[in-house]
This record gives structure tokens, C-alpha cells and sequence, in this order.
């Protein structure tokens, strides 16, 4: 049973309410409002009644800037893992640069699709890959709510441009891999997700567009869910 579903490949096709509309090289997506700082922001899909126990679909977004997927700190030159951002530890902040997927409140994870800075070599700052690229430094940030039940990639292959659109190439879908993406493109099942929940549950589907700095410098635009 479809749950969710939004295809801006449809020119009919409208944001949900209070996401901003992307448009580029032919691509329209959705994120976030203009903001300064880190934000969130949510749709959520009721069940309609419908008693579930899994959840399977696809998510297709963009980059749009310099996201660094699970970094953790505030961008000050700290030693890496030496700060660690409370936004970054609770399922109910802007714990990543992405999309979460979520059940219910208290908010139960389901899936999280993050977007890396970049996807080929040479980088300098490993810090900011995905944490399946080879060198990365993420893999020990990664939320133990997420555990192993996230997609990475990145569509920028080359060097960082802040408020940049990188819509030629399409995240979470295994395609277009770069160099420092080979790993994170083998992910089970992908595009596709599966996720078996602890309990069977009704409880609305909530999707956010999230990152941890003012869309000048990053977001994640979602182009397709289902």
C-alpha cells in the first residue's frame, strides 16, 4: 500500500506546503524555506488506519552546495570528533545533511538519505564525505539510531562551490559513482529501502529536508519519494 508519494517530474506537481521550489537544468525539487541557520523541514503522510510492521520505497534528491552528510562539529577547525553538536545526537534536530525518514511521536527512524560534499578525489577534507567513501572519517558519527539503515552519496565531481545546484546528477540511485563512491553505491537493495520495524504500528509517515547550516551554504532538494 502507497503511503507517500510526490514526483516533481510532474509539472503539475506542486511542494508540499511550506518547502521551497528548486528549478534547474529541467529538474524541480523541493527543500527547504531560506534560513540563515540549521532547519528541518517536515511533511508527514498519515497511514490512513493501515496497521504496518515494514516500510519500503525510494527517495530521489539533490545537492545543492557543500552538505557533509554526519559531521559533527561546527565548522571551527576543531579536532575532528572533539566537538560534537546537539543537533547532531537527537533524531528531532537537523542531525544530518539529508533526508530523514521517520515514524510516529516520539519519532522512531526509519531510513536517512545523506549527501556528502563530494564524489571523486583528490579532497582534502575527509571530514565532510560520506561515511561509506574510502577515508572518510564519518563512519564513528554515524547515530546509533541510524545504525546501518542510511543511503550516502554526492553529485558534486569537483571542487566545493557554495550555492551551487548539482542536478545532473541524481543522489541515492547507485549511478554516477565516483571514486569516493564505489562502496556507498554497492548499498543493499538500493535505491530501494527496507526497513523491518520493532512493532507493528499506524502511525504517521514524516519526511524532513534537513541540514546543519543556512541554505546559502547547503541543502538537500527532494525530487521524488514513494
Amino acid at each position: 500500500t502507497r503511503v507517500a508519494y510526490l514526483d516533481m517530474s510532474d509539472p503539475s506537481e506542486v511542494c508540499p506546503t511550506g518547502f521551497r521550489l528548486y528549478e534547474s537544468n529541467g529538474v524541480r525539487a523541493c527543500g527547504r524555506p531560506d534560513s540563515s541557520v540549521g532547519s528541518c523541514q517536515s511533511v508527514q503522510y498519515p497511514s490512513n488506519g493501515i496497521s504496518y510492521s515494514q516500510v519500503c520505497g525510494r527517495v530521489v534528491g539533490y545537492q545543492h552546495g557543500s552538505p557533509d552528510a554526519v559531521y559533527p562539529g561546527r565548522y571551527e577547525g576543531e579536532k575532528y570528533g572533539s566537538v560534537i553538536d546537539a543537533s547532531h545526537t537527537s533524531i528531532n534536530s537537523y542531525y544530518v545533511d539529508g533526508i530523514s525518514l521517520t515514524s510516529g511521536s516520539p519519532r522512531q527512524h526509519i531510513w536517512t538519505f545523506m549527501a556528502g560534499v563530494q564524489e571523486n578525489t583528490p579532497y582534502t577534507y575527509d571530514r565532510h564525505l560520506c561515511p561509506c567513501a574510502p577515508g572518510s572519517t564519518q563512519l564513528p558519527s554515524v547515530q546509533p539510531f541510524i545504525s546501518n539503515d542510511y543511503f550516502c552519496e554526492s553529485g558534486n565531481p569537483e571542487t566545493i562551490k557554495i550555492n551551487t545546484p548539482y542536478f545532473s546528477d541524481p543522489l541515492w540511485d547507485g549511478k554516477q559513482c565516483g571514486s569516493l563512491e564505489q562502496e556507498c553505491c554497492q548499498a543493499p537493495g538500493l535505491p530501494w529501502f527496507h526497513k523491518v520495524l520493532s512493532s507493528t504500528t499506524t502511525d504517521y509517515i514524516e519526511l524532513r529536508v534537513c541540514a546543519d547550516q543556512g541554505t546559502n551554504d547547503e541543502d538537500v532538494p527532494v525530487e521524488k519519494f514513494e
